[in-house]
């Protein structure tokens, strides 16, 4: 919760609203903690700022598809605050219902397991040149990921395929005559 931030006026309205997490919203949190733990750690605290700026965009936007966001995210981005906000993060986190401290909670932990994305865009080449752009399971194997690639180009690749390569998580290119 940034002080004037659209995320401030929504964790009023998310602290009522019983928000379920959903899959979106632990990965966020998770992504957020290790993110401004990561910067703090290595005392760069004006990326921490930005951390918490870059993560509250992406918290907005996911609030505007579920319609709030859920109290332990609040929670601990309150907790995340304390150190750089100390009287607003206290004020958020007994907004939130919580009897103690801010500072009582602990440092949250994230789970790297938590953070893996599901699915990931990769660019599909003809001959180097992107042609089109798909998203395909990040655990995809090479033969249905170039099925897929071969899908999304439809009539766009013709002529002879001589190679396919396929790098995980980056891009299929298909090398054609």
């Amino acid at each position: 919760c940034l002080v004037g931030s659209e995320m401030c006026i929504r964790d009023r309205d998310s602290k009522d609203a019983n928000v379920e997490a959903s899959k979106e919203m632990i990965k966020e949190r998770h992504k957020l903690v290790k993110d401004i733990t990561t910067r703090l750690e290595s005392f760069s605290l004006n990326t921490a700022i930005s951390g918490f700026m870059e993560h509250n965009n992406k918290l907005i936007e996911i609030a505007k598809k579920a319609g709030g966001i859920d109290v332990e995210t609040l929670s601990t981005m309150a907790v995340l605050l304390s150190p750089f906000a100390p009287h607003i993060a206290e004020e958020v986190w007994e907004q939130l219902g919580h009897e103690n401290s801010v500072f009582e909670a602990g440092w949250p932990t994230y789970d790297e397991e938590a953070m893996k994305e599901d699915e990931v865009e990769i660019a599909v080449q003809i001959n180097g040149k992107t042609k089109a752009v798909i998203s395909i399971a990040a655990d995809a194997d090479k033969d249905s990921a170039i099925a897929a690639g071969k899908e999304a180009l439809g009539n766009k690749l013709s002529g002879n395929i001589i190679k396919e390569i396929y790098v995980p998580g980056r891009h299929i290119n298909n090398e054609a005559k």
